[in-house]
């Protein structure tokens, strides 16, 4: 190589099997290497030699991991790697590396949130963070959580970061979470002899990668094989700003774009145009660096802020209520397809739109969701041989109707039902109530 930069770029790996072709993956992925890692300005899936690099060059490391086939993020990616003008003389001042699979990861060094298809880490080489990039909020579309413009700004003030290092290194400690129990993603018990450390590029490369939700499955098939309600930390990993009423603008570092009126944003007297500098005491370079102190937090706290408002540096404190992370929707996630295996036999819902709710004389205030597919395979076909079919609307739950979203039932059953446990669903099937019982996994 002959310029030194560290961009680990791709970690987020692949997608389930069921969302692309198997042969279209397996070309996707092999391209990637050959046109990403073959010009060698990239470190190719080899963190090691980018750390030497960077201890030689004294440059920092932009570590990105990356779902090759996701679409989500796609347009940022190509623009990372073509090294678009409007940040190629800042990549040109970091050490790259680009990785496409989670074997192997370090999952003391690199926590995330493991349902992105993007996601970045500024370090030194030493493997201090600077902090994070990568935000994710929907399934496919991205534009409303990263940008190339807010990317070239967190690059910016990681290299800020970079030259007061080391005198900063003790605000940056809380940056790095907790030693994992798991040293690497294939030592997880739901892995453990169907993975190596590395991508088997002479075989079936695709069936050889961990993905990067794959991860965050895992992390939760711990929590459930232990038979005890599912924490909403680990039901709600790095909450979204949204949340709490704080929508952020993704061509910014971290700078209020909007605060939902009534929520614990406004009621913490957060504006349109405050600029975040710090929460918890730690610098923000990106959404998902605020994102990384919210996953830390606690069930009720209160996260002291620095902003700049009016070119003015002012205090202010962030108060999470009890329960605050169960704002949250996480039906988006790709893991979320896991959870509805252990909790919906299977079932994938949606909001009964208010229509047909009056249609079938179901009040506003009560249980609606509508099955919108039912799994036919394996252990997602519990529902399936339930007797469960498409356009069924649940109303009630064990004979409660309280209305939730499908993300709020999903939760209610990790924490309140053990695997094995019978659920007793009612459901609508045109005129007639049917009562559809099934074990949770």
């Amino acid at each position: 190589m002959s310029r030194f930069r560290l961009l680990v770029v791709g970690f987020g790996l692949l997608l389930p099997l069921a969302v692309c072709d198997a042969q279209e993956r397996e070309l996707k992925v092999r391209g990637d290497k050959k046109r990403v890692g073959g010009d060698g300005y990239w470190s190719y899936n080899d963190l090691p030699s980018g750390v030497e690099r960077a201890k030689e060059s004294k440059k920092p490391l932009l570590v990105v991991f990356r779902c090759v086939p996701c679409e989500a993020c796609a347009q940022l990616d190509e623009q990372v790697v073509e090294r678009d003008p409007g940040v190629r003389e800042l990549l040109d001042k970091f050490v790259c590396v680009r990785i496409v699979h989670a074997n192997g990861m370090d999952l003391s060094q690199f926590q995330f949130d493991y349902d992105q298809s993007w996601a970045a880490f500024f370090l030194n080489a030493d493997m201090t963070i600077y902090g994070r990039y990568g935000t994710r909020s929907h399934q496919t579309e991205s534009k409303d959580d990263v940008s190339l413009e807010g990317f070239s700004k967190a690059l910016s003030g990681a290299l800020e970061l970079h030259a007061q290092f080391p005198k900063n290194k003790a605000v940056l400690a809380a940056k790095r979470g907790p030693t994992s129990d798991v040293k690497v993603p294939e030592q997880f018990p739901s892995f453990k002899g169907k993975y190596g450390a590395k991508l088997d590029y002479e075989g079936k490369v695709v069936q050889s990668c961990i993905h990067c939700h794959q991860v965050g499955e895992a992390l939760r098939l711990v929590a459930r094989s232990a038979e005890k309600p599912i924490s909403d930390k680990v039901l709600y990993p790095y909450p979204n700003p949204k949340a709490l009423g704080l929508i952020l603008d993704p061509k910014e570092k971290a700078k209020v774009k909007q605060v939902t009126a009534g929520s614990a944003a406004e009621q913490s007297d957060f504006r349109a145009g405050d600029e975040l500098v710090t929460l918890s005491g730690q610098p923000l370079l990106s959404i998902a660096d605020v994102q990384w102190v919210l996953h830390h937090a606690g069930e009720a706290d209160t996260l002291k802020a620095e902003v700049v408002r009016d070119g003015q540096k002012q205090p202010l404190t962030l108060m999470l209520a009890k329960s605050w992370r169960q704002r949250e929707d996480i039906s988006w996630r790709a893991t979320s397809w896991d959870l509805r295996r252990m909790t919906l036999g299977g079932l994938l819902l949606e909001p009964l739109p208010e229509d047909k709710q009056i249609e079938l004389k179901l009040s506003s205030d009560q249980l609606a969701l509508r099955v919108k597919h039912v799994g036919q395979y394996g252990d997602h076909a519990v529902a399936k041989r339930a007797g469960f079919l498409k356009d069924d609307v649940l109303i009630a739950i064990d004979g409660d109707r309280s209305p939730l979203t499908e993300s709020g039932l999903i939760a209610k059953l990790l924490q309140t039902k053990r695997p094995s446990d019978l659920i007793k669903v009612t459901v609508l099937r045109g005129s007639k109530t049917l009562e559809l019982p099934f074990a949770q996994q």
